[in-house]
């Protein structure tokens, strides 16, 4: 669906660690999708669903494939990175393509790896990244009021547009996030976001990147102080050792829940990053199990059944007839598409039906 999540932060804060991680675990999949190109900056990796894999004892299919979500890695940014310190242009036009923003923090000391700061201060840190963006954020929009105004001598919708601007630029001046705008619902508000991609105006998952022990104890008052930031400008919080995270790519599944287990955590801390980007970012999945494959497909939330079918094929939606759904909790506790039918739990639904998180689906349409 070409909506990415960019990590960004300061160097050797543990940002091109996470995205090697998040490459190897593409590289590990890559062979079942049909990208004919990845650029070397961004992983398209699959996000981990349980539910596919139970699925695919029921079927036996010849392959599983899930659904997928893009990191990009923002290069070059460092204070100045607005005014184009470091590789700050190309940063900028990287970051303005993707929906959302992995912001990965030091959260650990160490001696040996330096920080471009001089020391561990997660707040000072989140603000040089976050002041950057404003920053950009000013540049573009002051370009955008000098060619309004020459339009609003004629124009009443850019007039109308001028006003807001205008307004905005004030709210950006006093480094106040785009996010933050009273008329953030206003419909030239909408329009001008929409042209612009402001960048402070962008969802935040705080990526808190901890040593080994941290990450055991749950924490550390680094992870602490990141926290308290996050609830007061409700974002999230994800706990991760980058170093672990690409460790545990090269193991075997089980091996690496024996490694997290002895860890005392559940999940790796990629995984709750994907699964966070992928339910911030609005999206969900629905299934179709067959013996050729067992798929998760990737759809926005509330999509109804014909829009959902166009993700297969646009042919879909076009003869759109009916979709044979059956729930995955019934899928699975019944034990297949047969089963589910005997007991009346396959229901055939219309073009208004919504799509709901891990229906089982079937597609009846014309030619």
């Amino acid at each position: 669906m070409g909506l990415g999540v960019g990590i960004v932060g300061l160097p050797n804060v543990g940002k091109s660690t996470t995205f090697n991680a998040l490459t190897k675990a593409q590289n590990a999949e890559a062979q079942n999708y049909p990208f004919c190109t990845i650029e070397p900056n961004k992983a398209i990796v699959p996000v981990p669903d349980k539910r596919l894999d139970a699925l695919a004892k029921i079927v036996i299919p010849d392959k599983i494939q899930y659904s997928t979500i893009d990191f990009v890695d923002i290069a070059g940014l460092v204070r100045g990175a607005s005014k184009g310190e470091g590789l700050g242009n190309q940063f900028l036009s990287n970051i303005r393509e993707v929906e959302m923003i992995l912001h990965m923090v030091r959260c650990f000391e160490d001696g040996n790896i330096t920080h471009v700061e001089g020391d561990v201060n997660p707040l000072r840190d989140i603000e040089i990244i976050e002041t950057e963006l404003i920053y950009a954020d000013i540049s573009q929009l002051e370009k955008k009021i000098d060619r309004l105004k020459k339009q609003a001598k004629t124009s009443k919708e850019a007039a109308a547009s001028l006003v807001v601007a205008e307004e905005l630029f004030k709210h950006l001046e006093e480094l106040n996030p785009v996010k933050t705008f009273e008329k953030i619902e206003d419909d030239v508000f909408v329009a001008l976001d929409k042209e612009l991609r402001f960048l402070s105006n962008k969802d935040v998952i705080y990526g808190a990147n901890v040593d080994e022990d941290s990450l055991a104890d749950g924490g550390n008052k680094f992870v602490e102080i990141l926290k308290e930031h996050a609830a007061s400008v409700n974002a999230d919080v994800i706990m991760l050792c980058a170093k672990i995270e690409e460790e545990l790519v090269g193991l075997e599944d089980e091996e690496a829940q024996e490694f997290l287990t002895d860890l005392g955590v559940e999940e790796s801390g990629l995984e709750q990053i994907i699964h966070k980007a992928f339910d911030k970012l609005g999206l969900q999945s629905y299934f179709t199990a067959g013996k050729v494959e067992v798929r998760a497909w990737t759809i926005r939330k509330n999509t109804k059944a014909p829009q959902a079918a166009a993700v297969i094929h646009n042919d879909f939606e076009k003869g759109f007839i009916k979709a044979e759904v059956i729930a995955y909790e019934d899928f699975v506790s019944l034990g297949g598409e047969a089963k589910c039918k005997e007991a009346g739990k396959l229901k055939l639904e219309g073009k208004d039906y919504v799509v709901q998180d891990g229906d089982v689906m079937h597609f009846r349409f014309n030619v």
